[in-house]
């Protein structure tokens, strides 16, 4: 979800203290007939997890978390028609981005097809849950989110590292201007400030997207079920409190959900290699070495949704949830045999590598300096 504000940073450099194994040098896969068949290890890998039973569907964990949820969603609307004009409000509020912010997490499984086995009914799942639960739309990030499935952290294919609210590179740094290029060198101050604010632009982004010109899958019903979503929230919020405590209540909610979200999302990816725009990587080493999973246990994989298991849903993207545990086990295992790099981190280190790299980036702001044609055909 994150991929519309730009938020996932990029670097090649990282030293910190980590539990992982040392990345090796990214690998061009060789012509069909030289060296090892590439192609066949994730065949061969693929084969082990699906054997273990580890892409079988789990509809009864997951029907658990929903119906929890949905009970957590009750109760904290309830809350709100009773506690009234108060400021106990804004703990509900806050509440309420954790719960969506969960919610949101089904909608990206039912995106992925971990839920249910036919595309319809985890799409039917999607909508439900994405645009009248959450009030974003379903189809616009998933269309962004497949992009970026695609070609993790390759240059020009990966909507994620395309400059937006953070610049990733240093050539996109470069070419930066004025208060842009003031902002880009200091970006690395501004990052815990402007991560909460994912909350605000996924609702907007998926707003502006269905009413954007072009084709669009299912418009009239996201129209719907978004302007739902839109009457019931705001008719509940400004029917219970002040217009005052009703406008905190709105902030306080979306930037509990962004955090949320973003601390899911934003830490995977970040400060893994790029690759360029001719690179010929092999699927199984494109998605383990530009992914980053994140340590913690049961807690870190409720708080993110199963995304701290981020190479293991990179590389089978249907898997469900509970899977992707023993997957890890599975994909180490397989790494250890091949010598491709698997890469562990604690959420801190993650943080730590994504702000230095974002100063680093940040130096080279503005360097690109504009020539005269004349003179650079003169040589001057």
């Amino acid at each position: 979800m994150i991929e519309r504000l730009g938020l996932r940073m990029t670097d090649t450099a990282s030293s910190e203290r980590q539990e992982t194994q040392q990345l090796h040098p990214l690998r061009r896969t060789r012509p069909r007939g030289s060296g090892p068949d590439q192609t066949g290890q994730y065949r061969e890998l693929l084969a082990r997890v699906r054997d273990a039973g580890l892409l079988d569907r789990t509809r009864g964990f997951y029907a658990a978390v929903f119906a929890g949820l949905l009970a957590a969603l009750a109760a904290d609307v309830t809350g709100i028609l009773l506690v009234g004009d108060s400021g106990w409000q804004l703990l509900l509020a806050a509440a309420l981005g954790v719960i969506t912010a969960q919610l949101g997490f089904l909608a990206h499984e039912a995106a992925h097809r971990e839920i249910f086995e036919t595309g319809k009914a985890n799409d039917a799942a999607g909508l439900l849950i994405g645009n009248l639960l959450v009030g974003i739309s379903f189809s616009d990030w998933k269309t962004g989110h497949n992009r970026h499935h695609a070609n993790p952290n390759l240059v020009g294919k990966d909507p994620s590292i395309d400059p937006g609210v953070f610049t990733f590179t240093p050539d996109d740094a470069a070419e930066t201007r004025g208060l842009r290029a003031w902002y880009t060198r200091h970006q690395g101050l501004f990052f815990f400030v402007i991560i909460p604010l994912a909350g605000f632009s996924l609702h907007l982004q998926g707003v502006l997207a269905v009413f954007r010109r072009g084709r669009f899958e299912r418009r009239a019903l996201e129209i719907a079920l978004l302007a739902v979503h839109g009457a019931l929230y705001l008719t509940l919020v400004f029917s219970s409190m002040s217009v005052a405590l009703g406008f905190l209540f709105l902030t306080v909610h979306l930037l509990v959900f962004g955090v949320c979200t973003a601390s899911a999302f934003v830490p995977n990816h970040t400060g893994m290699p790029v690759l360029p725009r001719d690179s010929r990587v092999d699927f199984l080493r494109r998605q383990i070495l530009t992914s980053r999973n994140i340590t913690g246990g049961p807690v870190a994989t409720a708080l993110m949704g199963g995304l701290n298991f981020q190479i293991e849903h990179h590389l089978f993207p249907s898997m469900p949830r509970p899977h992707l545990r023993k997957a890890r086990e599975l994909v180490r295992a397989y790494c250890r045999e091949h010598g491709i790099g698997y890469t562990e981190t604690t959420i801190g280190q993650a943080y730590a590598q994504i702000v230095r790299y974002m100063n680093e980036v940040g130096l080279a702001a503005g360097t690109h300096s504009v020539r005269c044609p004349v003179a650079a055909a003169l040589g001057r």
